[in-house]
């Protein structure tokens, strides 16, 4: 499998309004409930799964791993998209995540303020 290559900054790749889109719903998923992360993607069907990310005693979910798995138990087949809206860098088990549904998959990784900071293609 080749690694996917990662680009910088927002000259790289002028997302589309469907990439908009499920950046601004992880900014949204994110705020609604304080998190530290927020996610969205997009299936094969052009339905979106957002989530933010979970942080109970017993369990820790981050936003990407958990709205790849809603797109999942919905029936999803395929990823076209993934955000995720963080402070932090992408986490590798993530966009591992992500490949498994999406291996073509677009991944775009936001700051809080929409400010796409790296976009991965496969």
């Amino acid at each position: 499998m080749i690694p996917p290559r990662k680009l910088n900054g927002v000259s790289d790749v002028t997302p589309d309004p469907e990439d908009l889109k499920i950046i601004t719903l992880a900014r949204s998923s994110r705020a609604r409930v304080a998190a530290s992360e927020g996610a969205a993607v997009r299936d094969e069907t052009g339905r979106t799964y957002t989530a933010a990310a979970v942080a109970l005693p017993s369990l820790r979910l981050s936003a990407l791993r958990l709205a790849v798995a809603m797109a999942v138990s919905s029936g999803a087949q395929k990823l076209e998209a993934a955000a995720l809206v963080s402070d932090t860098d992408l986490d590798p088990g993530d966009l591992a995540v992500v490949r498994d549904l999406g291996p073509n998959a677009t991944v775009f990784h936001a700051a809080p303020d929409g400010t796409i900071r790296r976009t991965l293609h496969p």
